[in-house]
């Protein structure tokens, strides 16, 4: 069912809302967070149609906020706010409004998507393109306990990735870093299957790419080892190499689909780590709502640290017990870990908590 609303208020959007459940018979709210998406025109459709498929597993409300930019002078002074508003089939899992401002109210978002909050429930603010460099300041960030960009979607995402560690506030998030998890996740059950000492590390992917520069900064962070940048063709991430004193430790994708987990010692072994769609990257990130304190500790190691990797030092070897590598299993693959290693290298679950790593442990024997 869709409602059209010209001209009109926050409060008639929120009756709107009620008439709509009631005309199709579910008159009461059963979401479990509210989704404020903050796009332009061009790119609503394809966020919209992500929400709505992550609402299947998170059924929420969708508030699209649309500045829309006035032509002339004169209809800059003219305030409107056309609303759109969809309920039952047409919203899938949830509600959505499709808020389009006009005019001086396009500068108070805020005051708009303020009373149609849900109630008691978390509130989550995503810009897919046009992200401010500090979400928490912005005027709709301030409203949410999770804030989620896209780094990848800027037109310098290095640049705006280094400003970020500077404004850096607890509940920010980029979703550069969620499409790393298959990743982080293979990479610890690797390090987990030898008892071995890495030395350095290789990070091989495209040019300008977040996701990149995010795992060199999370290895770095954790390992404390030099590790190095290099260039590829893509897609995305293609390869990590890992220098250890029991021999080299790869993890190479070069199609973006299926990779190949290569251990001195041992056969190697294809593993699925294909590049995943936007619905299943914000379905990821709405299944846990508080701070990411691992994406925090990365991100403040700096991509300029990765120019000079002689400011590293090697790490010493970690008992079993601690993660011989310094990097605890993420909690999807902790299972997986004990079993053989043809099953510890099989796809993480659905379900997903973000990886917890501890800190490499430096040998205190002198």
């Amino acid at each position: 069912m869709k409602i059209d609303l010209t001209d009109t208020t926050a409060s008639k959007v929120n009756k709107a809302l009620v008439q709509g459940r009631r005309a199709i018979g579910t008159p009461a709210v059963g979401m479990v967070l509210t989704l404020v998406i903050v796009t332009d025109e061009e790119n609503a459709y394809d966020a919209l149609k992500a929400a709505s498929d992550a609402a299947h597993e998170h059924p929420s409300r969708t508030l699209v906020v649309i500045r829309r930019v006035s032509r002339s002078p004169r209809d800059r002074t003219q305030s409107r706010l056309d609303a759109e508003v969809r309920v039952g089939a047409d919203a899938g899992s949830g509600e959505t409004v499709v808020l389009r401002l006009y005019g001086e109210v396009a500068d108070h978002a805020q005051s708009v998507v303020l009373p149609l909050l849900l109630p008691d429930a978390p509130v989550v603010v995503w810009w897919p393109v046009n992200a401010p460099l500090d979400p928490a300041k912005d005027p709709l960030g301030a409203l949410a306990q999770r804030r989620v960009t896209d780094t990848y979607a800027s037109e310098q995402p290095v640049r705006d990735l280094a400003t970020r560690s500077g404004t850096y506030t607890p509940g920010d998030t980029d979703l550069s870093w969620t499409r790393i998890t298959p990743w982080r996740s293979m990479l610890a059950a690797a390090l987990d299957q030898v008892a071995c000492e890495v030395r350095a590390v290789e990070v091989e992917g495209e040019e300008f790419n977040p996701s990149c520069e995010l795992l060199a900064m999370w290895l770095a962070d954790r390992l404390d080892v030099p590790v190095k940048r290099s260039l590829s063709g893509g897609p995305g991430l293609t390869a990590v190499r890992m220098d250890t004193n029991c021999g080299p430790i790869k993890l190479d994708r070069a199609d973006g689909s299926l990779a190949t987990l290569s251990i001195e010692g041992q056969p190697d072994r294809a593993v699925a780590l294909k590049r995943r769609e936007t619905a299943e990257l914000m379905a990821e990130e709405l299944r846990r709502l508080d701070p990411d304190d691992t994406y925090a500790s990365a991100l403040r190691y700096g991509v300029d640290r990765l120019k000079s990797p002689s400011s590293a030092q090697s790490v010493q070897s970690v008992p079993k017990s601690e993660g011989r590598a310094g990097l605890a299993l993420p909690a999807p693959v902790e299972a997986a870990a004990k079993a053989p290693a043809a099953e510890a290298t099989a796809q993480a679950p659905v379900r997903r908590e973000p990886p917890e790593l501890e800190p490499v442990r430096k040998a205190t024997s002198k």
